[in-house]
């Protein structure tokens, strides 16, 4: 059975198309990908993210026991600050990605991917310590993005307070007397203002929003815009089987404090050179729709296939990510993507598809 947010009905009565994802049924588009993908570009687009998870970890030693959880290092961050981070397996591999909020000196939000809150709460909850108090409070919040250049300009319109400037950043504000959590994360390359907000006050947030000028979107421009920023989408560039190393990200990974899960794997394996790397790849001739798990060829054999694909409403053509031997992970290499049977040309690029300023 499939789980609803608390905005179902405005997706509904929005005329949103509504498709399963990760368990929950969500809006895939409004008005259309296309549309919707520009709106974020040019203007400012509205996600229901209610299906992400919201837990709370509190009580002496919790900012040990996070750095022992989590590649990226908690003690650093300052009250007020949030990092993005990942949680591994013994092996190395990536369980989760996630956001870490410091709320107070001993007190944090994680916000987790939607498809990982049940994993994720039984990880954590295995290795509880005494006196880290750990709450999973993913059923009595919603939360809402608006992500876009005059992102700012609609969060200030309905807060009417002022907000944090830098990235990474939360705060606490108030929303028709809800408590609300304020963060400046986002996963599209542009400005992203994100409101955590108990459920009861969610729907009017969420018009609220509407009315200041943000364009309802749906997963299908957040995929086409978080690729084309070659931002990794857990359960499909990420995965257990893939460490952090391969997927480009060890900017995350602090191997240099005390250990962490994974930590020695990890170093083994930046110690022997990675074999294969989360690689960016640009589709050079017209070709259909690029989509996940299509063979990646390269000298007459097939070496990998996509992990992410794409048809780039900004560039124009098709993009996709895969994991590339590191012999052939180099810029200006000359791969094929086939579909349905065809090749079409491509070859690897520098990430970021989409260079922004």
């Amino acid at each position: 059975m499939s789980n609803r947010t608390s905005l179902f009905d405005r997706h509904v009565s929005l005329g949103g198309r509504i498709v399963d994802f990760a368990g929950w049924e969500m809006p895939v588009q409004y008005s259309g990908i296309l549309d919707e993908h520009r709106a974020v570009r040019e203007a400012a687009g509205a996600f229901d993210i209610s299906h992400m998870g919201e837990f709370f970890v509190s009580g002496e030693g919790s900012t040990a026991w996070l750095d022992g959880l989590l590649t990226n290092r908690v003690a650093k961050l300052a009250v007020g600050e949030a990092q993005y981070t990942l949680m591994l397996n013994e092996r190395g591999g990536v369980i989760d990605d996630l956001i870490v909020y410091r709320l107070g000196d001993e007190e944090y939000l994680l916000i987790v991917n939607a498809a990982k809150i049940d994993e994720d709460a039984a990880w954590l909850g295995a290795h509880l310590r005494e006196g880290i108090v750990f709450a999973n409070r993913s059923d009595e919040f919603s939360a809402i993005a608006v992500q876009g250049p005059i992102a700012r300009g609609v969060f200030q319109t309905v807060f009417g307070e002022a907000l944090p400037v830098d990235r990474n950043r939360v705060i606490k504000a108030q929303f028709e007397g809800a408590d609300t959590f304020v963060v400046t994360t986002g996963y599209t390359g542009e400005d992203g203002f994100e409101a955590v907000i108990p459920i009861s006050a969610a729907t009017a947030l969420w018009d609220a929003l509407i009315a200041a000028g943000a364009k309802p979107c749906g997963l299908g421009a957040r995929d086409t815009l978080r690729l084309e920023m070659c931002y990794p989408l857990n359960g499909s560039d990420l995965s257990p089987e893939r460490t952090p190393l391969e997927a480009g990200l060890g900017f995350f990974v602090d191997l240099a404090k005390d250990d962490f899960i994974g930590k020695s794997a990890l170093a083994a394996q930046k110690s022997a050179g990675l074999a294969t790397r989360l690689t960016a790849i640009a589709v050079t001739e017209k070709s259909p729709p690029i989509r996940s798990h299509y063979p990646v060829w390269t000298h007459g054999e097939a070496v990998s296939e996509t992990c992410s694909g794409a048809l780039s409403p900004t560039l124009g053509h098709g993009i996709a990510m895969a994991y590339l031997p590191v012999a052939i992970a180099k810029i200006g290499q000359e791969v094929e993507i086939e579909v349905r049977g065809k090749r079409y040309k491509a070859s690897v690029v520098k990430k970021p598809f989409l260079k922004r300023n």
